[in-house]
């Protein structure tokens, strides 16, 4: 087996969660060119049909709604992904809300549970809901994207730290409970990523790149591409030692 056939995904099925822009789209599209059939789930059905739409010449996929922070959707669209796709071998949890900027003096109870219920309750209820089909496929690979912020704090991101950290610490329990199923579960951690979130924090991405970039020791943000091909390795049979792990794709942000 050559090193390019360990990064393949041909053959496997994937569900991407926040599949509709910046990470979640690129990670959707990496791996079906990796070869995996994509499931691409998102809250915003046009961004999730645009992004399965865009792999179609590529291979095989299929858009999907859900609020994945409820248990209803949750349980609907798994069953569809599951008719659809038969077995499931991957899954990336990357939908993740829009957090308000503040202390938690700042801070209404039904923004931090929002904040909560989508970053941390939508992996929790997708993995889950789809842990069996992966466990009868014979084990995969579950990533859940946390963030830099999730083991180094920035100021008025209270909600924000609280949920990337909780996602860390999540990936280590369930690797624990799930490696004798063949289940590997890992965290991936970006650094500051050129995406519609840091236009809605910063007001525009050139704001966003002056102050942001020089926090990273590369002197710039990532770009979504970057951040996918991390998640093709922690997805293919190129991590295949690897469970429980968070994996920093960072610029080095949190080196200092």
């Amino acid at each position: 087996m050559t090193v390019t056939d360990n990064y393949s995904l041909a053959g496997k099925s994937a569900v991407v969660t926040g599949a509709g822009n910046g990470i979640g789209r690129a990670i959707s599209l990496a791996f079906a060119e990796a070869g995996a059939a994509v499931a691409c789930v998102d809250l915003d059905a046009k961004a999730a049909e645009a992004t399965a739409a865009a792999i179609a010449n590529k291979g095989r996929s299929l858009p999907v709604h859900c609020d994945v922070a409820s248990e209803t959707e949750v349980e609907l669209a798994v069953k569809r992904i599951v008719r659809e796709f038969s077995a499931v071998h991957v899954l990336v949890n990357g939908a993740a809300g829009y957090d308000p900027s503040g202390t938690i003096l700042d801070l209404t109870l039904s923004e931090w549970d929002r904040v909560f219920a989508v970053n941390v309750g939508g992996a929790f209820l997708m993995s889950r809901a789809l842990l069996p089909a992966m466990i009868g496929a014979g084990g995969g690979s579950i990533i859940h994207i946390a963030s830099q912020l999730g083991s180094v704090a920035a100021s008025r991101r209270a909600a924000y730290c609280a949920t990337k950290g909780a996602l860390i610490q999540l990936a280590k329990a369930m690797a624990t409970d799930h490696a004798s199923q063949n289940i590997r579960v890992n965290t991936l951690s970006p650094g500051a990523v050129e995406t519609e979130r840091l236009i809605k924090r910063f007001g525009d991405m050139e704001t966003a790149r002056r102050t942001a970039g020089p926090k990273h020791l590369l002197q710039r943000l990532g770009q979504p591409e970057e951040i996918a091909r991390a998640a093709v390795f922690l997805a293919s049979d190129a991590s295949s030692f690897m469970t429980g792990a968070d994996l920093l794709v960072d610029g080095g942000y949190n080196a200092t």
